[in-house]
C-alpha cells in the first residue's frame, strides 16, 4: 500500500495559493483517474483506490499546513503504511517557480508542513515531490508570498509543474521511487 499526500491549507481562502500546490497535484490526479476524495477521517479527506493490484491512498490533510503530521500519522498507523511508502507533495521556496524535484528523504528545509511530518512520523525517510514556488521579490514577507496566488506570468510554468508532479506520482504507483526519481530528476 502506498500513500500520496498533497500538502496545503483547507478552505476557499487558500484554494489557489502557492502553499496549496500539493492539493493542486492531488486534484489533478483525482481528475485523471476519475477518483473522488470520499472519506473524511484522520483530519483529512482521502480515497483508497487500486492500481495494478496495489492499494493507493490519496490524502489532503485538513489541518493547517503546520499541523500536517497530525493527519498523516494516524492514517499511516491505521493502514499500516511505512514511511518509505509515503510520498509527500509540497511547495518549495528554494526552487524556481515551476521546477519539480524528487527526493527520497531529507530535512525540513524550513518548511513547517514537512517539519510536522518529520516530528509525527519520527523519521525523515519518506519520499517527496518538491514543487518550486520561487522566493518572494523585494521585501515581501515569506508568509505573504506563500499565502498568495501565483502571478499571471507564472501560470503556465505552474500548470506544467502540476502535470509533471502528477506524472511522477502516477509512475510511483507502479515503480520504485528510486526509478521514478531518476526518470523525473534527469
Amino acid at each position: 500500500m502506498k500513500c500520496i499526500v498533497g500538502l496545503g491549507n483547507p478552505g476557499r481562502k487558500y484554494k489557489n495559493t502557492r502553499h496549496n500546490i500539493g492539493f493542486m497535484v492531488i486534484d489533478e490526479l483525482l481528475k485523471r483517474q476519475n477518483w473522488k476524495l470520499n472519506q473524511d477521517k484522520f483530519e483529512g479527506k482521502y480515497t483508497v483506490e487500486h492500481v495494478s493490484g496495489d492499494k493507493i491512498i490519496l490524502l489532503q490533510p485538513q489541518t493547517f499546513m503546520n499541523l500536517s503530521g497530525q493527519s498523516v500519522r494516524p492514517l499511516a498507523d491505521y493502514y499500516k503504511i511505512a514511511p518509505e511508502d509515503i510520498l509527500v507533495i509540497y511547495d518549495d521556496l528554494d526552487l524556481p517557480t515551476g521546477k519539480v524535484r524528487l527526493r527520497q528523504q531529507g530535512g525540513h528545509g524550513g518548511h513547517n508542513g514537512i517539519r510536522s511530518l518529520i516530528d509525527h512520523l519520527g523519521t525523515k525517510a519518506f519520499n517527496r515531490v518538491r514543487i518550486g514556488i520561487g522566493r518572494p521579490e523585494g521585501r515581501t514577507p515569506v508568509v505573504d508570498h506563500v499565502l498568495n496566488p501565483f502571478a499571471k506570468h507564472e501560470k503556465e510554468a505552474v500548470a506544467e509543474s502540476i502535470h509533471k508532479a502528477a506524472d511522477a506520482c502516477e509512475a510511483w504507483m507502479e515503480k520504485s521511487f528510486m526509478v521514478v526519481m531518476n526518470e523525473f530528476n534527469g
